[in-house]
């Protein structure tokens, strides 16, 4: 992360892009579009800061590093997963693991949950497998 903390006024300027999905005073969470404009355009030769300047930011603002460090980023997780790589996975996984003991009440709760969804998963199959028959009479 970057050591440079934006101003309540670089906030706003960044917020007002469309390519920004959040600001905070230390960070900025790009949307999907930009990242695949981004990987787009430097496939076909042009440069980070160009990129980003094309796309309405201010380099003075976000900083040279940032710019560098994202690209690089963005590059090396499409490089490993494709377009699925570019993904913010930090929604609802903060990746920490809970600790905290279960009351039994919570445990039976889980435990019905995935008895359930056990269930729908067999029905699911079933469903399949005579439907598949029934392809295999009509043919």
């Amino acid at each position: 992360m970057s050591k440079k903390i934006f101003t309540e006024k670089e906030i706003k300027a960044l917020s007002n892009n469309p390519y920004v999905k959040s600001v905070s005073p230390k960070g900025i969470t790009y949307t999907e579009e930009f990242k695949h404009i981004f990987i787009a355009e430097n496939e076909n030769g042009k440069f980070p800061r160009e990129i980003f300047e094309e796309c309405g930011f201010d380099i003075d603002v976000i900083g040279k590093k940032r710019v560098e460090f994202s690209g690089k980023r963005w590059r090396a997780a499409y490089r490993e997963n494709g377009i699925s790589g570019l993904r913010d996975t930090r929604k609802g996984n903060s990746g920490k693991p809970t600790d905290k003991e279960l009351t039994l009440e919570e445990k039976y709760a889980r435990l019905e949950a995935q008895h359930n969804l056990l269930k729908a998963e067999n029905e699911l199959l079933k469903k399949i497998r005579f439907a598949e028959r029934g392809l295999k009479r009509n043919q």
